[in-house]
């Protein structure tokens, strides 16, 4: 039987559309900084995919800079600013921030100085999402850029991170949006690419998928798309809260991404659970992608107040635009099978 993948927010596989924008770009020979006839097309790729992310993250008037990943761009925000942030940020962020701003059994984050603050908008492991005060001086945007309406120009935030693999792009290809009047120093510097602001020719490929995937999910996301994911979503939280005891559903009485499912069974580890399920046929995640293959306790789980033991025995699952009902059932079917065996060992 055909494997489901289930990790969309680790990485969501190619669109089409995307992969056909890239297929296009190959043959676009410049050096997009060249002032040739075919530097200028290179050019003209790239600032089509700007306008495209522009238009589907409302972001008129913002200088976008395109990065190598939402993790570049963390670090040219974030970096030497003395920002604070909160235990449930991406390590991304984390990595130049204090990590210090409370954290309640909801997942909501108390931020009492914006304009110091680095604050995500929607959490990848639980899908918690976050309501972004004035002023904030930094937001991670990635994870619900496509997912759910977001408009940068219209959120008070000075700069935003998103990245193309997390919507239907390619891997490699990220930005920093910046409001409009506001400058960042380049910790890559060079040639003077994206205004300036980060050096490197920039990955002319990557980018024209960025765009035509950012397009792509604004459709989708008008076409009322993800309320059909949250529907399925739903219906498999349901199935696990009903032929379970102990397990415990994290965030499900918070604002969440239409897409995401974060459920513990406290001492069955999220690791096992993944290799358990990875041998059913269903890829999911025990928590961020982000961290060289290792898994490890959850800290947005034990921010929001969880023992160690629930921590370590998270699962994530997270749907997209072509996840079945079917699919969902027999991943169910699947995991609480996977439970029942676990729970008849520990007897």
């Amino acid at each position: 039987m055909a494997r489901v993948y289930l990790d969309h927010n680790a990485t969501m596989p190619l669109r089409r559309e995307a992969r056909d924008a890239m297929i296009a770009a190959m043959d676009v020979v410049g050096n997009p900084s060249s002032v040739h006839a075919e530097g200028r097309a290179a050019k003209g790729v790239i600032e089509r995919a700007r306008a495209q992310i522009s238009d589907a993250i409302g972001a008129s008037g913002a200088d976008i800079v395109f990065t190598s990943s939402a993790t570049e761009a963390a670090a040219l925000a974030c970096a030497g600013r003395g920002l604070q942030s909160a235990a449930v940020e991406h390590d991304a962020v984390a990595a130049w921030t204090s990590g210090d701003l409370p954290v309640d059994e909801r997942g909501k984050v108390t931020v009492s100085d914006p304009e110091r603050t680095a604050l995500q908008l929607a959490n990848s492991e639980t899908g918690i999402l976050q309501e972004l005060p004035e002023g904030l001086a930094v937001s991670d945007m990635t994870q619900a850029f496509g997912k759910i309406p977001v408009a940068f120009s219209w959120s008070g935030v000075d700069m935003a991170l998103i990245s193309a693999h997390k919507l239907g792009g390619s891997k490699g290809v990220g930005a920093l949006l910046l409001r409009q009047g506001l400058d960042v120093e380049a910790r890559i510097k060079g040639g003077g690419q994206e205004m300036g602001r980060r050096s490197g020719t920039e990955n002319v490929i990557g980018i024209a998928g960025f765009g035509a995937a950012a397009e792509a999910a604004a459709r989708d996301l008008a076409a009322g798309v993800w309320d059909r994911v949250a529907e399925l979503r739903n219906i498999l939280e349901k199935a696990i809260e009903a032929e379970t005891k102990n397990t415990i559903l994290v965030g499900n009485g918070s604002d969440r991404l239409p897409n995401t499912l974060c459920f513990a069974t406290p001492g069955w580890k999220g690791e096992t659970q993944v290799m358990a399920m990875d041998l059913a046929g269903f890829a999911v995640s025990a928590g961020s992608a982000c961290s060289s293959g290792k898994v490890k306790a959850s800290r947005t789980v034990a921010a929001m107040g969880y023992d160690d033991t629930v921590a370590a025995s998270t699962l994530r699952v997270s749907l997209g635009p072509d996840t079945t009902e079917e699919q969902i059932l027999r991943f169910a079917d699947a995991w609480l099978k996977a439970e029942r065996k676990f729970h008849a060992k520990a007897a």
